[in-house]
């Protein structure tokens, strides 16, 4: 008896999956993100396009139909009035004076603070409550709190050790501005450094101390080295801040006595003098110097980044 072997059945070809290519993926995965893109566009860049259009214009708002249009007149002006070039320069004043004593004030709470000793939770708490303060309350803090000559704090306790009663905002109008400034900004520039002391390497730190090293050798050439990135980075999100500046110099002098910055005259010339143009012109100059600041930021920022990977 022979066997019969029955032959096996033909099996149709399975389609193959067509795998989506690497421009579909690559927009599905960045689909989800287009709404909040649409969203910025809209609230920042098209703001900022109409105030770049309206710069080159002639235009005050009291006569809407006079405006015309002037090219870079506007930015000439800014750059060629002697009010705004001493606002530009009370800005670059006001600026370096905050960030360099804040950076200073702040290195040495984040050395004390990098110690341990009992309490040292609450300490800090205290010391980071000034950066969590509105700006506008900070400002209104020191202005009656601390300046005002009758009742203030400073008067008080001058008047207690028989000492002199000066109005502080009157004599003294860009170094009351800059106090509010430094003393909101120092915790800020502290929890930096401080994050940049607590990421040093134990080991070298042990190693110095084993070699003999005291106190201020390990910090000249082990810990200062290491916060440099962090001081640059400090110093460039803090410039960011205060060149655009506006609450503390419009609470405690609205401006006046030679303190009005770059930002506080775009706010005078565009609800004050309603000179559109030459207000838009003025702050776009503002944002230009805030996006090289800005950039170099992120520089930084990134190299500490990469600082860190090469390190884990």
């Amino acid at each position: 008896m022979t066997a019969t072997t029955t032959p096996p059945l033909a099996t149709a070809p399975v389609p193959a999956i067509r795998q989506p290519s690497a421009r579909l993926r690559a927009w599905a995965t960045r689909a989800p993100l287009l709404p909040a893109l649409v969203f910025m566009i809209a609230v920042t860049q098209l703001p900022f396009v109409a105030t770049l259009v309206i710069s080159f214009f002639d235009w005050n708002a009291l006569y809407p139909k006079a405006r015309r249009f002037t090219g870079l007149d506007n930015y000439r002006q800014v750059l060629t009035d002697a009010g705004l070039r001493h606002s530009v320069w009370t800005t670059v004043l006001l600026t370096a004076a905050v960030v360099l004593v804040s950076l200073v004030l702040g290195l040495a709470l984040a050395l004390l603070l990098d110690r341990r000793f009992r309490g040292r939770g609450v300490v800090r708490t205290l010391l980071i409550a000034p950066f969590l303060i509105v700006p506008v309350a900070a400002a209104l803090l020191w202005k009656h709190v601390l300046y005002n000559p009758e009742y203030g704090l400073l008067n008080g306790l001058l008047h207690y050790v028989g000492g002199p009663q000066p109005d502080w905002i009157s004599n003294t109008p860009l170094l009351a501005v800059e106090a509010s400034l430094v003393w909101q900004w120092t915790p800020f520039m502290m929890l930096i450094l401080l994050a940049g002391l607590q990421s040093r390497d134990p080991e070298q730190m042990e190693a110095a101390r084993v070699d003999g090293a005291n106190d201020w050798q390990v910090f000249r050439h082990l810990t200062l080295p290491h916060l440099r990135r962090y001081l640059e980075l400090g110093a460039l999100l803090g410039s960011i801040y205060i060149v655009q500046n506006f609450d503390a110099v419009f609470t405690i002098t609205s401006g006046g006595l030679g303190t009005a910055n770059l930002p506080y005259t775009v706010y005078q010339s565009f609800y004050q003098a309603h000179e559109n143009g030459l207000a838009s012109a003025a702050g776009v100059l503002v944002v230009i110097g805030s996006i090289v600041i800005a950039t170099l930021a992120l520089r930084v920022v990134s190299s500490l980044f990469r600082e860190e990977v090469a390190r884990s």
